[in-house]
């Protein structure tokens, strides 16, 4: 499997990332170590989660997703096979949340613990913190680097203005910089990504990792009437797509998926991968199917007349 460096960080990742918020959750543990195996043995390398996955789910507290992985890394031994990123800032309760660095120390050491590592290979800021200067929350990073349990680090859900304003920081203050920016992006949800931010990770070369690159499993084709959203626990997060424009690139990715022999969520994955500005679109299973998937996703190419379609549809 071909890999892509993200960023300039160095750091190797397959052109799909297996999103980690299912495991404990929706993918019991057993599953997840099923999965998590399959996704190793196709060649592939890079697993995203963070620190607050589960904790929407009723009885859990977070923590969950990490202390899945750390057990799997623990009994399987693919440590080295991986490249794993995980989150820090979202609400943990009980006031732990935010970057301020006395909140980063104590966070990292949580995740490293239940994720049963010694290295992060990518610690992510969840959200913005605009209440700490960016010089401390990029500070605190530099002191993980330099004590080898961070390699890189990157931003998600920040706005163009505040990634730009952290990348000057970081050169100002000669800080480590965010390598990479986790937005949201998929074919029905252009504009988040491709308004502002996309021109500022490409100036830079700053890798993109997007999330949602299914729309919740809308462009799987999955859903296509209000009766389908019983289909799955997330069903109701995908009733904002059924409308005509959503149903519009339903119908581009049936033709393209018909004519290239593939599946709708292929293709919706091939067309994110094919864009210059994506590393690795992330994208997450709760079966060995779905799993087998997202691996044929990263090996379909798409041609001028497929990109051309769906550009068309999802505009």
């Amino acid at each position: 499997m071909v890999k892509r460096e993200l960023g300039r960080s160095g750091l190797q990742v397959s052109k799909l990332c297996l999103g980690g918020n299912v495991f404990g959750w929706t993918a019991d543990e057993a599953t997840s170590f099923t999965l998590l195996d399959a996704w190793v043995d196709a060649g592939m390398n890079f697993i995203d989660t963070a620190d607050v996955y589960s904790r929407w789910a009723p009885g859990h507290s977070g923590g969950e997703s990490e202390t899945v992985i750390g057990k799997w890394l623990k009994t399987s031994g693919k440590r080295d096979r991986i490249v794993l990123a995980t989150k820090v800032g979202k609400d943990m309760g009980d006031g732990k949340v935010g970057l301020a660095p006395a909140y980063i120390r104590s966070a990292v050491e949580a995740s490293l613990k239940r994720l049963q590592t010694d290295v992060i290979d990518l610690y992510q800021s969840h959200d913005d913190d605009a209440a700490v200067p960016l010089a401390d929350t990029l500070g605190a990073y530099a002191d993980l680097i330099k004590a080898g349990k961070v390699r890189a680090v990157g931003a998600s859900n920040f706005s163009a203005a505040r990634l730009s304003e952290a990348l000057a920081v970081s050169a100002a203050h000669k800080l480590p910089r965010y390598e990479c920016l986790q937005p949201l992006y998929n074919l029905v949800e252009r504009p988040a990504f491709e308004a502002e931010l996309e021109a500022v990770c490409v100036k830079h070369g700053i890798g993109v990792i997007n999330f949602f690159g299914l729309a919740r499993g809308f462009l799987t084709g999955k859903y296509r009437s209000e009766a389908d959203l019983a289909k799955s626990p997330r069903g109701q997060g995908v009733k904002q797509y059924l409308n005509p424009h959503g149903l519009r690139v339903l119908d581009a990715l049936d033709a393209v998926a018909q004519r290239l022999n593939a599946t709708p969520a292929q293709v919706a994955l091939a067309w994110q991968i094919a864009r210059p500005s994506v590393t690795a679109p992330i994208a997450s299973a709760t079966s060995l199917a779905q799993l087998a998937d997202l691996v044929a996703a990263a090996q379909l190419t798409l041609d001028a007349d497929a990109i051309g379609t769906l550009n068309k549809a999802s505009a």
